[in-house]
């Protein structure tokens, strides 16, 4: 992802290593508004994956809903649920 004035940060790109297993999560968009999508995220070198996969935690945080990468989904806790800080 290129910084404002250009500059290439690799560091904010890598996941780590416990985001490191995956699952397939599928969207159905407009195949024009996909195009335009892939055609960005190529001119600032990176993958649609990569902005989706920011877009998904900036989502989360916003919601104030916490998650730890890696964490099986059969987990104890809906990580779905906004945690109450009091």
């Amino acid at each position: 992802m290129r910084a404002q004035g250009g500059r290439y940060n690799p560091a904010k790109l890598t996941m780590t290593n416990l985001e490191q297993k995956t699952a397939r999560l599928t969207v159905l968009i407009d195949p024009a508004k996909k195009r335009a999508f892939e055609a960005l995220c190529a001119k600032q070198d990176v993958t649609p994956s990569q902005v989706v996969r920011k877009l998904i935690r900036e989502h989360l945080q916003r919601h104030g809903v916490q998650w730890v990468p890696g964490q099986d989904a059969d987990a104890e806790e809906d990580p779905s649920q906004p945690v109450d800080d009091r």
